[in-house]
C-alpha cells in the first residue's frame, strides 16, 4: 500500500508535528531500507526533524520539530523525562498490572538483542497497566520512563508477558486457528499469522509546545486493529 505522508499527520501547529508511522518503516535513514519517515517528512517540509525514533516494526506516534528551537525544546523535555510516551502492547497470557513499575538495567548486544545486565546495563524503567484481557492474551498500556532500545519488549518478557509475535523475546506467533473454534483453512493454503510483526503501537504522546500541554493520540494501523477485533470476537 502506498504511503501518503499527509494522511499520516495526526497533529500540527507552528512548532511541531506528530505523524502516525506505519509498521515496517524506519524512522531515520536506514541502509537496509529504501524508505524512512524522516525522508518523507523532509519532502513535505525541509525544516522537519524527528525528535525520537521507533523500531522499524513498531507503529505509532512520532514527534517532529519544525525549527532548531522546537527541536531543542523537545530534546530538553525528553532529557528531563517530561514527555509522556504511551504504548499499547498485545501480550501472551493473562495479567493484572496496575501501574506496575519494572526497573531493570538493560544492555544491547552486538547481534541486536537486548538483555538484562545488572553490572553493565543502563538504568531502564517502564510502568505497565492492564487495559483489557481476552481468552489467552491481554492488552497492556506501557509507559517507558527511559528510552532504551527494546526496553518495553524486554521488560514485558521479564514479567512473563512477551508481546504477541515477538519471537526474539519469547512471544508466540498467533494464528486465527488458535483462537477460533472449528476453524477451517480454505483449500490447501498455508495459514498466515494474524499479525506478521510484534504487536506494539506507540498510541499517545503528551508534550509541551511552548504554550500548553498537548496530548496526541495515534489510531491503530490495520494489522493491529484486525488483531484487536479477533481477540475480542474470540474471547
Amino acid at each position: 500500500m502506498k504511503f501518503i505522508f499527509q494522511d499520516a499527520i495526526v497533529f500540527e501547529d507552528d512548532h511541531f508535528m506528530v505523524v502516525n508511522k506505519p509498521p515496517y518503516m524506519a524512522t531515520l535513514e536506514d541502509r537496509n531500507s529504501p524508505h524512512n519517515l524522516q525522508a518523507f517528512a523532509k519532502r513535505h517540509n525541509e525544516a522537519l526533524s524527528a525528535c525520537h525514533r521507533l523500531d522499524k516494526e513498531t507503529s505509532g506516534a512520532v514527534l517532529f520539530a519544525k525549527s532548531d528551537a522546537a527541536y531543542r525544546h523537545a530534546s530538553m523535555q525528553f532529557e528531563h523525562r517530561k514527555i509522556v510516551k504511551v504504548y499499547h502492547a498485545f501480550v501472551d497470557g493473562h495479567h493484572n498490572f496496575s501501574d506496575e513499575l519494572v526497573d531493570l538495567p538493560i544492555l544491547p548486544l552486538k547481534k541486536g538483542i537486548v538483555v538484562v545486565d545488572y553490572r553493565k546495563g543502563k538504568e531502564s524503567s517502564t510502568t505497565f497497566s492492564t487495559l483489557e484481557t481476552f481468552k489467552r492474551h491481554a492488552l497492556i498500556e506501557c509507559k517507558p520512563l527511559t528510552g532504551r532500545m527494546h526496553q518495553i519488549r524486554v521488560h514485558l518478557a521479564k514479567k512473563d508477558a512477551p508481546i504477541v509475535n515477538d519471537e526474539l523475546y519469547g512471544g508466540k506467533v498467533l494464528y486465527l486457528s488458535s483462537l477460533k473454534r472449528n476453524y477451517k483453512l480454505k483449500g490447501e493454503t498455508e495459514e498466515q499469522p494474524l499479525i506478521k510483526r510484534f504487536a506494539l503501537h506507540a498510541k499517545k504522546l503528551i508534550f509541551e509546545n511552548f504554550s500548553e500541554q498537548v496530548t496526541v493520540d495515534a489510531d491503530y494501523p490495520k494489522d493491529i486493529a484486525v488483531l484487536y477485533k479477533q481477540l475480542i470476537k474470540n474471547s
